[in-house]
């Protein structure tokens, strides 16, 4: 009998599920998106128990769609959006309040002041900011009612933690290393949660779910709620679980998922080091193998720029019209966007900073500003990989995935920026045959790490052809400009060329 993989996918704006076979073939799938909330100016909320119920629906959805039936699924892997964080009260599992988002930065202020604490730095690999869990952590109970009053009932997790908690028949309180590294309390030395953080950000530790490996044994699925029973054998944050999809498991190796943001990733083995505007995270623990570190570069708006050109300023209808209208004219003609609608990741880490756009003239069209929203992701990208070049990192070639690298025009800009080849995974969905993958390797489906390299194929490989060092000196002033208008320094130095 064939054996599938069911591959749970659960993102910032939709949910998805994947059903692949043991090749990596998509044979079903299911998506659906789900409501955002704006409850204040910087704010974003999602609901997680629609969440949870979305996701079901797409696993029920992929599952129909490949005309499976139950005693064919061996195996469930979890990939999740990271930092967005969930309490709910273990009595009945309702969550005590909204889910806040990756994306918000209601907890900017104190997790700035934690920049001066340099333990969070050195124990957890992390520059400390909004972005992460610990800070969310604690803005709920300090801000619902009763809360601390009755922590002991209380469990956290990220989104990871809770569709395991919900879907599993043990109604496990689990998690593993790649999503607990990103809460800004787990210590990727000792690899456990760190009491000295926990307390400073007045956190329970009785609150935390159990870290066990990326691939342990999760629990099994209810057949009540998804009407199949398998095993949850995988377990990974969304950007590692691409970072393995890729099959970059040796050291050095990139990838780069261009997405609603951007997240490039570099495989440095085994040694946890740190280096100055990156985030060192890790990529996965193996049971019984040492842990994998990735230096990341965390961009936090490079796809939702030509959304914002779109929903925001209705300069294109869709946005599989922006390689069209970038290519119909033969340069920016000077027009730069910096996209710092919710300041800056990495390397810069620098919230005062907000959107610009400059070099305007009357002579200035809409394909002009999309065209420049295109090259601003990969400027963006490009001052990452500087970084990690400057730092011992070599950067020979990049892999990529994501919706955003349909646009051919943006990857070829990408290249020559870079001067290395850009190659595109002919599996587009990286991120969800990652974890996938994982789950596959660990109940037998794919014998080794070696026969999944094997499977790794590429539909696209992009040669730099051009010269775009002026290019990336106007991006570099434009970003000068950008700091200027904010009032702020960048700590790094801006011209890298």
């Amino acid at each position: 009998m064939t054996k599938y993989i069911v591959s749970i996918d659960q993102g910032t704006t939709s949910c998805r599920a994947f059903i692949f076979d043991k090749n990596g073939a998509t044979v079903g799938m299911g998506q659906k998106e789900f409501a955002q909330h704006y409850p204040q100016p910087g704010w974003v909320e999602h609901d997680a128990q629609e969440i949870f119920e979305t996701e079901v629906d797409c696993i029920k959805e992929a599952v129909k769609s490949a005309g499976i039936k139950s005693d064919e699924i061996a195996c469930v892997g979890v990939t999740n959006q990271r930092e967005t964080t969930v309490v709910w009260d273990k009595t009945n599992d309702k969550p005590i309040h909204n889910a806040i988002v990756w994306q918000c930065r209601r907890t900017r202020k104190v997790a700035e002041e934690l920049r001066d604490e340099p333990a969070f730095r050195e124990k957890t690999g992390l520059v400390p900011d909004a972005y992460f869990s610990g800070p969310k952590i604690s803005w709920i109970l300090d801000n619902v009612k009763d809360a601390r009053a009755r922590v002991d009932s209380l469990q956290f997790g990220t989104i990871d933690t809770w569709l395991i908690r919900k879907l599993t028949k043990e109604r496990n309180h689990l998690t593993e290393p790649s999503n607990a590294s990103r809460t800004m309390v787990y210590n990727v030395k000792t690899m456990d949660w760190d009491d000295e953080l926990l307390m400073r950000l007045n956190i329970p530790r009785s609150m935390m779910p159990k870290v066990v490996p990326s691939n342990a044994n999760f629990g099994l699925t209810d057949k009540t709620i998804l009407g199949f029973e398998a095993p949850i054998l995988a377990n990974l944050g969304d950007q590692q679980s691409a970072l393995f999809g890729q099959c970059c498991f040796e050291r050095g190796m990139l990838k780069c998922t261009y997405g609603t943001g951007s997240f490039l990733l570099a495989n440095i083995g085994t040694e946890m080091r740190l280096i100055d505007g990156l985030l060192t995270t890790v990529g996965w623990q193996l049971e019984g193998e040492p842990v994998v570190y990735a230096f990341e570069g965390a961009i936090f708006v490079t796809g939702a720029a030509i959304q914002w050109l779109r929903d925001g300023l209705s300069i294109l209808a869709s946005s599989d019209e922006s390689e069209r209208m970038a290519t119909s004219i033969n340069s920016n003609d000077g027009v730069y966007f910096v996209p710092a609608f919710v300041g800056m990741g990495s390397p810069w880490w620098n919230s005062d900073v907000r959107g610009t756009i400059v070099g305007l003239t009357r002579g200035t069209k809409r394909e002009h500003l999309v065209r420049a929203a295109l090259e601003a992701m990969a400027y963006q990208v490009s001052d990452v990989a500087n970084d990690m070049r400057e730092h011992g990192v070599s950067v020979s070639e990049l892999r990529v995935d994501g919706g955003a690298t349909r646009n051919a025009f943006m990857l070829q800009f990408q290249a020559d920026l870079l001067g290395v080849p850009v190659v595109r995974a002919s599996q587009v969905e990286s991120t969800a045959w990652g974890v996938g993958a994982l789950a596959a390797l660990k109940c037998g489906l794919i014998p080794d790490l070696d026969a999944l390299k094997k499977k790794w194929k590429s539909d696209l490989r992009l040669q730099p052809v051009e010269n775009r060092r002026s290019e990336y000196e106007g991006w570099q002033r434009a970003l000068a400009g950008a700091f200027a208008c904010a009032g702020v320094a960048p700590k790094k130095q801006i011209l890298k060329v």
